[in-house]
């Protein structure tokens, strides 16, 4: 089997990719039974190739199965951690520019009872 493209594979459904990682998994142990048993180079060059394009299906399947969730979190209010935007953790600790605006208590009455008073500075 040739080197699989991800771009092919990412216009397949997950049944067929499904079925494709089976055939490429059997064709795997069938290789390695063949590097046991002295196998040509070109069979031994191969197992590289196969264990690759087993890699890009599993990837493709992993993003497509990420798509379908984060398009099922969107708009709602929490999201799993790993769908969350990661930024830092200093940021992610911030306080909200609702929560920053909040006055306190203690802020209102002291704002209440001692207005800033205005004055003139003669020149």
């Amino acid at each position: 089997m040739s080197k699989v493209k991800a771009h092919e594979l990412k216009t397949k459904s997950k049944a067929v990719l499904l079925k494709q990682l089976d055939e490429l998994k059997v064709e795997l142990s069938q290789l390695r039974v063949a590097k046991v048993t002295s196998g040509t180079a070109a069979k031994l060059s191969k197992i590289n190739v196969v264990k690759k394009n087993i890699a890009r299906v599993l990837t493709v399947i992993n993003a497509n199965q990420r798509a379908h969730v984060r398009k099922f979190y969107e708009g709602k209010k929490y999201k799993p951690l790993d769908l969350r935007t990661k930024k830092t953790r200093a940021i992610r600790r911030k306080l909200t520019p609702f929560e920053s605006s909040r006055e306190t208590l203690k802020q209102r009455k002291k704002a209440i009872n001692f207005p800033a008073i205005p004055y003139a500075v003669k020149a």
